[in-house]
């Protein structure tokens, strides 16, 4: 692929200077920003991912804040999961749907106080989405992007590193729920959270003058370690069955689609825009899903575009993420397969730049 001219269009970041420090060697742009996509090699990040730690410059996961007496009426509004449970210090995975039932994006919720959200989003406009709809129903309520970056700390020694810059308090952090912490003089708000299976936390800088220096401490800090600069890696959001908005699902599909049902409460989320749509989509049940893909044969090219899937000659779906698998020795994939063969062990074939390849369907994924 050719090079990506920068320009001020495409936003750097605050940690961007020690991105670059760190020798990345390529970026891909969501939301408008850099998001590093290589430092090593994929395959020597992978592999330093799931032995040391690793710290990724997310700030392109940009934050969508709702702030008002109706922040918690506009955020249950855009989506299928019931919050009325959600308690201040929690983080909800939430898929966010349009008045079709179809996927806007799949954001973290992070509950400050009953009057204040953050939505950390992925790759998509949402902000304009939220923005309209709080106009249109003249709800009381500010939707802006805030000073926010998130950076994410991950791997299996994460919890020494970040206990050694924030606390040994750090580690009582639970399974999507954040606290407040101090960093010179600063609070961040830090959960354990992240894009990856190898657990880790996401703290969200507020402020970006105050990036670097928390990069340099959390590096300064893990030498001994074997901290690097990292990101996210595809190899290893594969296999355990990360999704990727824009990717492996986009407005077209349904949460049912993308096996995000058991997110959607749909006869309780009172308010949600789509959900008329989506209590059809619950009777009746999707029509395709995302599935596990073991494609056969030598290690495939990258997937930038769908890979047509086929059995008997007819198509049945369509490969939206692949990778060869250093750990498991065959090529991961993410597919969007049909009802009628979507069960575990049913075999296709994957129309792929290197040609033909044979596949297996897999009911779960590989970690």
């Amino acid at each position: 692929m050719a090079m990506i001219s920068p320009s001020r269009r495409v936003r750097r970041t605050p940690f961007s200077d020690g991105v670059e420090a760190a020798g990345v060697k390529g970026y891909t742009v969501y939301n408008r920003m850099l998001l590093p996509t290589v430092f090593e090699s994929v395959e020597a990040d992978y592999h330093h991912l799931k032995k040391s730690v690793q710290v990724w410059d997310v700030a392109c996961e940009r934050q969508v804040e709702l702030r008002g007496p109706d922040a918690a009426r506009l955020m249950q509004m855009l989506t299928p999961r019931d919050l009325r449970g959600m308690l201040p210090g929690q983080c909800y995975y939430v898929p966010i749907v349009d008045e079709t039932g179809g996927m806007l994006n799949d954001p973290v919720a992070v509950k400050l106080a009953e009057d204040r959200w953050w939505i950390s989003i992925a790759d998509s406009d949402l902000l304009l989405w939220v923005k309209g709809i709080a106009n249109g129903y003249r709800l009381d309520v500010l939707v802006d992007e805030p000073d926010v970056s998130p950076l994410a700390v991950q791997g299996p020694k994460s919890d020494d590193l970040m206990a050694r810059v924030f606390g040994d308090r750090v580690r009582d952090v639970r399974f999507f729920r954040f606290g407040m912490f101090t960093f010179e003089g600063r609070d961040m708000a830090i959960a354990r959270s992240g894009y990856s299976k190898q657990g880790g936390f996401e703290i969200y800088v507020e402020g970006g003058d105050m990036g670097m220096p928390l990069w340099n401490a959390l590096m300064a800090a893990g030498e001994d370690l074997d901290v690097r600069a990292g990101c996210p890696n595809l190899i290893e959001r594969i296999e355990g069955g990360l999704l990727s908005y824009g990717n492996d699902m986009t407005d077209d599909n349904t949460p049912h689609e993308c096996g995000l049902g058991r997110f959607c409460n749909t006869h309780t989320a009172i308010g949600c825009i789509g959900r008329d749509a989506l209590l059809r989509v619950a009777k009746e049940g999707p029509v395709q899903q995302i599935r596990a893909i073991d494609i056969g044969g030598d290690r495939v090219p990258g997937c930038d575009r769908v890979w047509p899937c086929y059995a008997d000659g007819q198509r049945v779906g369509q490969v939206t993420s692949a990778a060869w698998s250093p750990d498991f020795q065959t090529n991961v994939a993410i597919g969007m397969i049909r009802l009628s063969h979507w069960a575990d062990g049913t075999r296709l074939e994957v129309e792929t730049p290197a040609g033909m390849r044979p596949a297996t369907v897999q009911e779960k994924f590989w970690a």
